[in-house]
């Protein structure tokens, strides 16, 4: 049964910084990418970044380019999302999220797709205040 458990969400100013966790266990071999991805009051869920499990290659949608950071820590299962410069746009439920598709292959089409992520965790709670 696969687990996804985030954490480190809460209440930021604008302009502040919080860093996201993302712990998974019994990820199966095929689902070689872990996302993070976000669902903001009233809108549907949209990707933010992935991360290859194996290479550690990355794909990030255009709003989280430069602010967004996706990172691994193979030895303790864990993905991070280091958010930088944060607006009250960015308030939302935060997931992690596994996928059998490569960021490379999302770097190929230009998008990352919420369909394309199988096993989703609890999320965290993101509030940014002005």
């Amino acid at each position: 049964q696969v687990q996804l458990v985030e954490s480190g969400g809460g209440l930021v100013q604008a302009g502040g910084s919080l860093r996201l966790s993302c712990a998974a266990s019994e990820v199966s071999s095929d689902y070689v990418t872990i996302g993070w991805l976000r669902q903001a009051p009233g809108k549907g869920r949209e990707g933010i970044a992935c991360i290859s499990i194996s290479d550690g290659s990355t794909y990030y949608t255009n709003f989280a380019k430069g602010r967004f950071t996706i990172s691994r820590d193979n030895a303790k299962n864990t993905v991070f999302l280091q958010m930088n410069n944060l607006g009250t746009e960015d308030t939302a439920v935060y997931y992690c999220a596994t996928s059998q598709v490569s960021p490379t292959t999302a770097e190929n089409l230009g998008t990352m797709r919420t369909t394309w992520f199988d096993f989703w965790g609890q999320g965290t709670q993101v509030t940014v205040s002005s």
